[in-house]
């Protein structure tokens, strides 16, 4: 059995969740969910990070410990998750005692194996990012505010500058390794324009995982935290499980961390003799307006705001299907809207409420079989290897538009032949027995952006059990609806919404 594993970044926590979050986690949800379906032993991870200055700050601002304020906030993005339905194996929290351990192993390998010394570290920085920064990225107000401030403080070092040709080299041998492309291509840029040591300590703030061999330091936050995608298969503790999954790793992620997921973990892990190294998926950011999302702008929203009006499901199928995994896309609620009412209320939701109800005026409230020779079995063929080809390249938009493809000619093939208009017998059972052979392949191709609308369509089938007790490929193949089951009338499965 194949494995997979895949993880979203964990998020900071002082944020607060919106559909940029929300994005990356849907992605990795669905995905997670296709390859169950696949029969893939799967493995989702998610999480918050919680250390740092700027939590340290925030907590005391609020009158809380720091492990307090983690706890509250924390608690926001595990509500949001479930509000969507998100299918986490796992929610890591940076505080936890099992990812110190990881933490202080992995790094102490490094620090082993020559790459880890002491040094000072002088400049600017940036608070609001957890990050050093240069001059030129720097405004008087970011100083005046506090938001960056000058440090001069005894650190720890990471030897990145070390890594550059085994960097490159990896980026050469596995073209696959980042994807899309043009997001290795940044990887390389950033290498080839030249990589300087890297500060992974700080001895001014105790919120923090101890360094194990000096500890008046804690590690700094990113170096703490892109170690979570070990902790979570057991490293330093569980050595067995960990060798078993590691292999299968992908990491999704936004472009902007990129450099941080795609240079400085890699290097870190080639540092710490961990092989092999995980894959990436680096999509765009959502737009709105033309603009990334952020409080100063005030157009962050909420992945609860959009649930209200469409739905759990439509919401996950409307941002999985218009934002292709990779470059930026523009968000709205216009789109939103337009979405919902051409694929789901005017296209699945007609497909099956014109079916349901012409099997119950025609056949008796019974489903016929499908023709083995129907000239919609060739283009499910076409559809299940087009969509099981864009899951399996992690993007969601181009396998959601393969399915619909199937949903669009077969309601066109009940426009040319008009079943309601014919009388009962088998030419109408033919009709109407493919359509629903095309629903049953359907609920399961589309099961991993709608998991309950497609148990609810599956179950007006009249089918046993829910589309995720089936596999791609046994069960995907044209035929697997045998008739002779109930099929169910009910209200809208999408409602037409209105502007």
């Amino acid at each position: 059995m194949a494995r997979f594993y895949v993880t979203t970044p964990i998020y900071y926590v002082n944020d607060v969740p919106h559909i940029g979050h929300a994005y990356t986690t849907l992605c990795a949800d669905a995905i997670a969910r296709w390859h169950r379906l696949a029969g893939d032993d799967t493995w989702f991870l998610t999480g918050t990070d919680e250390h740092g200055l700027k939590v340290q700050r925030a907590a005391e601002a609020a009158g809380r410990t720091p492990a307090d304020h983690a706890e509250i906030t924390s608690q926001r993005f595990r509500d949001a998750w479930a509000q969507i339905n998100i299918s986490y194996d796992d929610f890591i929290r940076t505080t936890e005692p099992r990812h110190a351990a990881s933490v202080q192993a992995l790094l102490q390998r490094v620090y082993d194996n020559g790459y880890i010394y002491r040094d000072t570290y002088e400049g600017l920085y940036n608070v609001s990012d957890e990050a050093y920064v240069t001059e030129d990225e720097v405004s008087a107000d970011d100083l005046a505010s506090g938001r960056v401030v000058q440090m001069k403080e005894d650190n720890y070092f990471f030897r990145l500058s070390a890594f550059s040709e085994r960097l490159l080299e990896w980026y050469e041998q596995e073209p696959d390794a980042i994807r899309p492309i043009g997001r290795r291509n940044e990887a390389i840029g950033l290498v080839r324009s030249g990589l300087k040591d890297i500060s992974i300590s700080r001895t001014t703030i105790n919120w923090g995982v101890p360094v194990p061999w000096d500890n008046d330091h804690v590690f700094y936050v990113w170096y703490d935290a892109l170690i979570n995608y070990a902790t979570a298969l057991g490293y330093g503790e569980d050595p067995e499980r960990f060798a078993v999954w590691w292999p299968s790793t992908t990491h999704l992620l936004g472009k902007d961390i990129l450099r941080f997921h795609c240079v400085y973990w890699p290097a870190m892990l080639m540092a710490a003799d961990i092989s092999p190294l995980p894959r990436f998926g680096v999509h765009g950011w959502l737009l709105v307006g033309g603009e990334k999302m952020s409080k100063s702008k005030l157009n962050q929203i909420a992945p609860a705001d959009l649930v209200a009006t469409f739905g759990v499901d439509g919401f996950r199928y409307c941002i999985l299907r218009d934002n292709p995994f990779g470059p930026d896309s523009d968000f709205s609620y216009e789109g939103i809207l337009s979405r919902y009412n051409s694929d789901l209320a005017n296209n699945l939701g007609n497909l099956l409420s014109r079916v349901a109800t012409v099997v119950n005026s025609k056949c008796g409230g019974i489903g016929p079989a499908p023709s083995p020779d129907s000239p919609l079995a060739a283009v499910a063929l076409e559809v299940v290897a087009a969509a099981s080809e864009a899951w399996a390249n992690m993007v969601p938009s181009v396998a959601l538009e393969a399915t619909w493809r199937l949903i669009r000619e077969a309601n066109a093939h009940l426009e040319a032949n008009e079943p309601w208009k014919m009388d009962p017998g088998p030419a109408v059972e033919q009709i109407l027995g493919d359509a629903l052979e095309v629903l049953r392949l359907v609920a399961i191709l589309a099961t991993p952006a709608m998991p309950s609308s497609c148990a609810e369509l599956w179950q007006r089938l009249g089918l046993e059990g829910t589309p995720t007790d089936r596999r791609v490929g046994s069960d995907t193949e044209w035929g697997g609806y045998r008739g002779g089951t109930t099929v169910l009338k009910g209200t809208a499965l999408f409602p037409r919404l209105k502007a």
